[in-house]
């Protein structure tokens, strides 16, 4: 059975190689993923969050950096930045609970500064039938910032 650290270590590589199937098989069927707003759980409601971040970070110039990386038993964290075209993530972490080779929850958040100006609140965040679209940056800066603009 694969260790925690085992799991981290193919989860971030499979991230770097945006292999979205890699990711996805990380994650046990009922596993719950935490995000700013809301949480997704199973690989199902976890796919699309990581269509779009894969999509992000896939285009030229992006550009990834572990400031730490810890594991104790069954519970890992990380801590990093990173540059895409559309943003900059400052103070990332995930942290993981990992069981029986598998991700069985995990919490991400970020402070995440657009580089673009957004203009019209439909700009920043995009609503589907399953929901929330976690590609589209969504901040308490992005939204201050949005509507000292107008």
């Amino acid at each position: 059975m694969l260790t925690t650290t085992d799991v981290l270590d193919q989860h971030l590589k499979s991230f770097g190689r945006n292999d979205l199937d890699g990711v996805l098989a990380d994650y046990s069927t009922d596993a719950v993923l935490f995000i700013p707003g809301r949480s997704l759980k199973g690989p199902n409601a976890i796919k699309p969050f990581f269509q779009a971040l894969l999509a992000e970070f896939a285009k030229p110039g992006a550009s990834f950096s572990m400031g730490q990386q810890c594991v104790d038993g069954d519970y890992a964290y990380i801590l990093w930045s990173a540059e895409t075209a559309d943003n900059s993530y400052e103070a990332a972490t995930d942290t993981f609970v990992v069981r029986n080779g598998k991700i069985v929850a995990q919490s991400f958040a970020a402070r995440i500064t657009p580089k673009h100006k957004h203009h019209h609140p439909s700009d920043l965040i995009e609503v589907f039938d399953e929901g929330w679209d976690i590609g589209a940056p969504v901040t308490v800066d992005a939204i201050r910032a949005l509507f000292a603009s107008e």
